[in-house]
C-alpha cells in the first residue's frame, strides 16, 4: 500500500488552513507543493555557499557548480537523456518551447511549409509556433479531437504531408488529462521527415519519461509542477539538433570568444545558457528529482490513478455536472456545472477550504472546441487523498445548492 500520510509529512505547506479549514490541494496541474528536501537544497545554499556559477576563482562558486552540473545529471538521468549536455536548463517550459520555435524553428521551417499541432495543447504550444508561422509564410495546422476528448489519430495522419516540418504535441492535456499515443504520433511524424517537440509539463509528473525510447526530437517540462521550485524548466534535444541550431539569447556564459567582429559559441550544454541562469533553482529541481526517485513512484502512480477514478465516480453523481474528456487519463478532471458560472463555483470551493483553478486554463482553443467559456478543474497529485476527493464533492455541492 502506498502510504500517503507518510508522503504528506514530506510537503510542509499541506498541513495548512484555509478560512479555519484544512487545505485540501486540488490545483496540482498548475503548480505542485514542495517537500522539504527542495526548500532545505536551496536554503542550504543561500545561508551557507551561495557563489555564482562557472568560472569563479573562488571555492563558494566552485561548490555552486558542481551542485548545478550534479543537478543536471540527475534530470538527464530522471528522463532518459543519453548525454547531460543535451540537457537545457531555462526558466520553464515556455522559455523551452519558445526557443525550439525561434531557433530550431527558424532553420526549418520556410515559406508554404507546415507545424503541427493539436486542439488540446497549452498555449505555450500554441503561440510561439503561430508567431513562427507568420515570420516565415507557414502554415498551423490543428489536429482535431475525437468525440471521447481524446486525439483524432486518423485526421492527423491525414495533415501529416512532405510539407510538415514540426509537430508539436502535448504528453498529456492540462485540460481534460488526455494522455495521446506518443510513440504512434512521434513514428508518423518521423516517417514524413518532421521533427516532433513534447509538451512534458504534465506528463513527466503523471507517469514519466524515457525520451530515448519514445524517440521524441525536443522534450520540454517546468520545475515547480514536478515538485521543484519555479523559475527553472528544462529542454532536452537530440545532440545534433542542438549543435546545428544558433543561440536563442546572447550574453555571458554561452560564448566562447567574442570580438566586434566575430562572435564563436561555446559548446552545449551552455551555448544555450546565456546569463546567470537560475542555478539555486536549478539545484533545487535535482533534489526534487532525487526525493521523486526515492519514494514508491510505481505506488504513487496507482494510488494518482484511483484518485481520479474516484473523482470522477463521486462528481458523474452532481446532477448537470459534465465532465470533460476521455476515460483513461492523467489525474486531472474538468467540469461545468449546468447553470452555474465556474468562478462562483470556484469561489465557493474556496472558501470551504478546496483550492482548484477555473477559467480557460491557457487553453482557450480547447475551449472553443468545446463551445464553452471556461472550465473547473481539479487537478491532482501523490500526496492528495480519497478524503480530499470527498471535501471536493462536498463543495461542489454546497456550490450546486447555492448558485442553481
Amino acid at each position: 500500500m502506498f502510504d500517503v500520510d507518510k508522503i504528506r509529512r514530506d510537503f510542509p505547506l499541506l498541513g495548512a488552513e484555509v478560512y479555519g479549514k484544512p487545505l485540501a490541494y486540488l490545483d496540482n496541474g498548475a503548480t505542485a507543493q514542495k517537500p522539504e528536501a527542495v526548500l532545505r537544497a536551496m536554503d542550504d545554499i543561500y545561508r551557507q555557499s551561495n557563489g555564482n556559477i562557472h568560472r569563479g576563482a573562488h571555492h563558494m562558486s566552485n561548490l555552486v557548480t558542481t551542485l548545478y552540473e550534479e543537478a543536471r545529471q540527475s534530470v538527464a538521468r530522471f528522463i532518459g537523456a543519453p548525454d547531460a549536455a543535451t540537457v537545457i536548463f531555462t526558466s520553464g517550459a515556455t522559455a523551452s518551447l519558445n526557443a525550439v520555435a525561434a531557433s530550431y524553428g527558424s532553420m526549418a521551417v520556410g515559406r508554404d511549409d507546415e507545424v503541427i499541432v493539436t486542439y488540446m495543447e497549452h498555449h505555450a504550444n500554441i503561440v510561439p509556433w503561430q508567431m513562427l508561422c507568420q515570420r516565415k509564410g507557414a502554415r498551423l495546422l490543428a489536429v482535431p479531437l475525437a468525440a471521447d476528448g481524446s486525439l483524432d489519430m486518423e485526421s492527423y495522419l491525414d495533415m501529416l504531408s512532405d510539407r510538415t516540418r514540426i509537430v508539436a504535441v502535448t504528453q498529456a492535456s492540462n485540460v481534460l488529462g488526455a494522455m495521446p499515443d506518443l510513440p504512434a504520433v512521434i513514428e508518423a511524424a518521423h516517417r514524413a521527415g518532421a521533427r516532433v517537440v513534447v509538451d512534458g509539463c504534465q506528463g513527466v509528473v503523471h507517469g514519466g519519461v524515457d525520451v530515448t525510447a519514445l524517440d521524441c526530437d525536443f522534450y520540454a517540462f517546468s520545475g515547480h509542477k514536478l515538485y521543484g521550485p519555479t523559475g527553472i524548466g528544462v529542454l532536452y534535444g537530440r545532440r545534433e539538433l542542438l549543435e546545428q541550431m544558433p543561440p536563442y539569447m546572447g550574453g555571458g556564459d554561452m560564448v566562447d570568444t567574442v570580438t566586434f567582429e566575430k562572435t564563436t559559441y561555446a559548446e552545449l550544454p551552455l551555448k544555450f545558457e546565456a546569463g546567470t541562469t537560475d542555478y539555486i533553482g536549478a539545484i533545487g529541481l535535482g533534489a526534487a528529482v532525487r526525493y521523486l526517485e526515492g519514494i514508491d513512484i510505481k505506488g504513487a502512480l496507482e494510488h494518482e490513478q484511483s484518485l481520479v477514478r474516484y473523482a470522477v465516480d463521486k462528481l458523474s453523481q452532481v446532477e448537470g455536472l459534465r465532465i470533460y474528456g476521455p476515460k483513461e487519463r492523467c489525474p486531472i478532471v474538468s467540469f461545468n456545472i449546468e447553470g452555474v458560472h465556474g468562478m462562483d463555483a470556484g469561489m465557493i470551493l474556496d472558501k470551504m477550504g478546496v483550492a482548484v483553478r477555473t477559467g480557460t486554463h491557457c487553453a482557450q482553443p480547447l475551449m472553443s472546441f468545446y463551445g464553452v467559456r471556461g472550465m473547473v478543474r481539479a487537478s491532482m497529485a501523490f500526496y492528495n487523498t480519497h478524503h480530499e476527493i470527498d471535501r471536493l464533492k462536498e463543495a461542489v455541492d454546497r456550490a450546486v445548492m447555492m448558485l442553481k
